[in-house]
């Protein structure tokens, strides 16, 4: 994704890297390293200087200060470089002189503003720490990692889990792979698995179970489905018949095929009605996929178990649409899931820099993607300085930091005592486990766990009610059991 800021104009580049070679932020302290996100958006000391950031910087900064502090501070960190900078500026670089425009106490409010951002992205460096141990201590409850498989004949990058009835396990490795994991550990390669694009973030992805397998024997794969030098999202459906697939059909197949290799998206649930929800992402696209309805890219799919499509759908019958789309806005979903209970469907997103969300998906709306974001361009730059607009909903959390979300679950078993109907998402970038806790289909609260597990790629539920992580490089599966009194 990185390569994208050779597109972007030098004056941009230059003005906003002179900026921050000036910035020194270590004046004010705080009472801990873990400022509320409430407190630093909210709190009414700071609404001149938010004011001021949302008027002045914003056009180059983007729209939400929280990403704009998400980066690397390249010459030092005191507060006068940073009032210096905003105060004279670096009109060479593009950065302009702020003198006339701010009187020196809006110039130190606007400092402490930023200052308070990086007390609150600082809350992120653990995961520089190195675990030493296998027991975890939470708010309400201690847990510890039960291994499954670590790095054994070559398991990478743990994308997708399923659990048979039989107790075995099948996961799918990015690279291609397909596995049956015995109820000991041992793994069986799976024969005649699709032939994928094994490329960036595209390969062997999700795997999932029709709701009544053990009648029909159905089995559901996700994966980037390669075409020339171009690739898509695409599911098949399957039987498991001595460690290879047969009666393969596909059931889903993402138009239109496109030359980048990121952006997939490609989890697979099912809901109690039998439907199955297929996640797509923008293939990086994002001015042309997510907010066109006759493009399957940036989208949440409703699918009959045979790919035909349910007659209730919401844009069924409307010219030039696709009639499989249950949800659009969307970047890049690598987490979708469903709580049988409450009969909703979430979803956890990739923003850019900042703006990684979670959602909860109905029927026919619209999330938003790109017109709406609380993320920026990689490099530093803005997309959009709108974060909300009449007609796209609200990510009911966001990350910024973003967390790199990957995976996700809803506990639904009573093994983890307070926990049932909370959101657990995967952190690739922080190396840990986000529980969101869920009252009344709201997220009120997280609680990060699992410091420093590794990569998370995948969380499911097993069907002995425990919850599974699956980490990359090396590949690795735990069970997470709860140490009760």
């Amino acid at each position: 994704m990185n390569k994208f800021r050779f597109l972007l104009p030098v004056l941009s580049i230059l003005s906003l890297f002179l900026f921050l070679a000036c910035a020194q932020i270590n004046g004010k302290k705080w009472q801990d390293d873990t400022t509320p996100i409430s407190y630093f958006e909210e709190n009414q000391e700071f609404d001149d200087a938010r004011k001021n950031y949302k008027e002045y910087c914003s056009g180059c900064h983007g729209g939400e200060m929280q990403a704009f502090v998400d980066r690397k501070w390249m010459h030092g960190t005191e507060a006068e470089d940073l009032f210096k900078s905003i105060k004279v500026g670096y009109p060479n670089g593009g950065m302009p002189s702020f003198d006339t425009t701010f009187t020196d106490k809006e110039i130190k409010e606007l400092v402490d503003y930023i200052l308070t951002g990086i007390e609150y992205q600082r809350q992120y460096a653990f995961q520089e720490e190195e675990v030493k141990t296998d027991t975890f201590k939470l708010e309400d409850l201690t847990v510890e990692l039960d291994t499954i498989v670590y790095d054994k004949e070559g398991l990478d990058i743990p994308w997708g889990m399923a659990f048979l009835p039989s107790g075995d396990m099948l996961v799918t490795d990015r690279g291609g792979k397909f596995f049956r994991m015995d109820k000991g550990g041992k793994l069986h390669e799976i024969a005649n698995a699709p032939k994928v694009k094994a490329q960036g973030q595209g390969g062997l992805l999700d795997v999932e179970l029709h709701p009544k397998y053990e009648e029909n024997g159905w089995l559901f794969l996700s994966f980037s489905k390669p075409q020339g030098a171009k690739a898509t999202t695409a599911v098949i459906r399957a039987k498991l018949q001595n460690d290879a697939l047969v009666d393969v059909e596909e059931v889903f197949e993402g138009k239109p095929y496109w030359g980048t290799t990121y952006h997939f998206g490609s989890r697979i649930v099912f809901d109690n009605d039998g439907y199955m929800y297929i996640s797509m992402g923008d293939r990086g696209k994002r001015d042309i996929n997510p907010q066109g309805l006759d493009k399957h890219g940036g989208k949440i799919h409703r699918l009959n178990d045979d790919g035909s499509i349910p007659s209730d759908n919401p844009f069924i019958g409307q010219e030039n649409v696709v009639p499989s789309i249950w949800s659009y806005g969307h970047r890049n979903p690598q987490g979708l899931a469903y709580n049988p209970e409450t009969n909703t469907l979430w979803e956890n997103e990739h923003g850019p820099r900042g703006g990684d969300e979670i959602n909860m998906i109905r029927p026919g709306l619209n999330f938003g993607w790109p017109i709406i974001s609380y993320g920026i361009n990689y490099n530093g730059t803005t997309f959009t300085t709108l974060t909300a607009k009449d007609g796209m909903e609200q990510p009911e959390s966001h990350w910024t930091p973003s967390i790199g979300v990957c995976g996700m679950a809803v506990i639904t078993s009573d093994k983890y005592p307070g926990w049932k109907g909370d959101l657990m998402s995967g952190s690739l970038r922080f190396n840990y486990v986000s529980r969101s806790v869920v009252k009344d289909n709201k997220v009120v609260k997280e609680e990060i766990i699992l410091k420093n597990i590794g990569r998370v790629r995948s969380v499911v539920m097993g069907r002995d009610g425990y919850m599974y992580v699956g980490v990359e490089n090396p590949g690795a599966i735990y069970r997470i059991m709860p140490v009760l009194n």
